[in-house]
């Protein structure tokens, strides 16, 4: 029996609204319009946390072989769809992108820690499918996620998110240009911020000392470190 195709493509919603998204009930009526081993492609910047753990779910409940490839993003959401691949393979030029789910609420001090609640909640069903693939340490996953992870092919592989790249050619080039590439945007903000406070801190010549008003320097070192330190 013939593999069969099935590609996952825009958005991921509970609903559709422009007829480009990608919903668990449109989802479903695909996956299971025929049997045997499938093929999903995948390309999606993610979207709706609970519409992609239906998705997942029916993927690791189906009873074929399922192959995941990732040819553009498997970003949010998406990525935890890609989770629930029998194999789960990456494009040399794919990325792979885990953060901390969002929302937005309105209400009181008691709802906004309702909400926060349940954002904690939902962090932990998804580390759950990340932790089922990987092998990895909640906490380090959970710290991946903190810092918004971008991961290219050869990152995935070696973090355990994806286990080969597809075409891949030569995959034990220890070149730099070939090496992994993990961006964490948390980590990147902090440097800058660091180089930039730095290079603030002016130097005054011993002989101009007192001729020199620093206060300027100094106000804008202290802005710069509460922006830092600001989450």
């Amino acid at each position: 029996m013939e593999t069969r195709t099935l590609f996952l493509n825009g958005t991921i919603a509970e609903e559709s609204w422009f007829d480009d998204e990608v919903t668990p009930t449109l989802f479903k009526e695909e996956l299971f319009s025929g049997n045997g081993d499938i093929t999903v492609w995948i390309n999606s910047p993610g979207g709706d946390c609970i519409a992609a753990a239906q998705i997942y779910n029916m993927l690791m409940d189906y009873k074929g072989n399922v192959t995941v490839k990732i040819d553009g993003i498997a970003a949010s959401a998406a990525s935890v769809i890609a989770m629930a691949g029998t194999k789960v393979l990456v494009s040399p030029v794919s990325m792979m992108m885990i953060h901390n789910p969002a929302t937005i609420a309105w209400g009181d001090r008691t709802d906004m820690k309702k909400a926060i609640s349940m954002l904690d909640e939902v962090k932990e069903s998804i580390i759950n499918a990340y932790e089922i693939k990987t092998g990895m340490m909640r906490n380090k996953i959970s710290h991946l996620m903190d810092a918004e992870t971008w991961m290219d092919a050869h990152s995935a592989v070696d973090m355990g998110f994806a286990d080969e790249i597809i075409h891949g050619r030569n995959t034990e080039n220890t070149d730099p240009i070939s090496a992994p590439m993990v961006y964490k945007k948390m980590e990147v903000t902090n440097s800058l911020m660091e180089k930039i406070a730095k290079k603030s801190e002016i130097k005054i010549p011993i002989k101009a000392e007192k001729q020199i008003n620093s206060v300027e320097a100094d106000s804008l070192v202290d802005r710069l470190i509460l922006m830092k330190n600001w989450r």
